[in-house]
């Protein structure tokens, strides 16, 4: 496994080594032992989610607060997405700083987003099955979230806003300087 930190200090994207041949693909997504070796962050998992979306579906930008706060590791497991991961860590030289990283079926990357960030996607395929791992479990009370189009962001989400398609709740987020983190 390749794992790169972003320029968002504890953000790490993990490249797995894939096995091809005539009868497709082996990988391994994730290994603890691996994973704790390369990037030094102790993790354990304790819920899977999944979701299915179609082209210009935009989800975010999402985070847990306080004790439910959560660490993801996050993949498209068929088609493509462009993930999105802000710090919003008030005493982190990055705060308020985002990264994008398209994650795919073809390219396989996966993305680590540790607790103290908001997480969202937007689906460039037709489709995308997207898949993540939580290291705590969701509380509907400790949800919280940025407005996607925040102009201090500045986050270029390579589609047109036209193509958007966003739930009645991610419209009405407030803006990172609003939220309450």
């Amino acid at each position: 496994m390749i794992v790169s930190e972003t320029k968002l200090k504890g953000c790490f994207i993990l490249e797995p080594k894939v096995f091809n041949d005539s009868r497709g693909y082996f990988l391994e997504s994730f290994n603890q032992k691996t994973f704790e070796e390369k990037t030094g962050v102790a993790v354990n998992f304790v819920q899977d989610n999944e979701s299915l979306s179609s082209r210009g579906v935009l989800r975010g930008l999402h985070f847990q607060k306080g004790d439910f706060a959560q660490a993801k590791l996050v993949r498209a497991v068929k088609g493509s997405v462009l993930d999105i991961v802000v710090d919003i860590r008030k005493d982190s030289l990055t705060f308020g700083e985002h990264v994008s990283v398209e994650l795919s079926e073809e390219n396989k990357k996966q993305l680590f987003v540790p607790r103290g960030f908001a997480h969202g996607f937007v689906v460039l395929s037709e489709i995308a099955l997207f898949s993540y791992k939580c290291d705590n479990f969701y509380n509907k009370a400790s949800e919280g979230g940025i407005i996607y189009n925040d102009k201090n962001l500045n986050i270029d989400w390579k589609l047109n806003e036209s193509e958007f398609i966003i739930s009645e709740k991610d419209l009405v987020l407030p803006t990172l300087e609003m939220a309450k983190i």
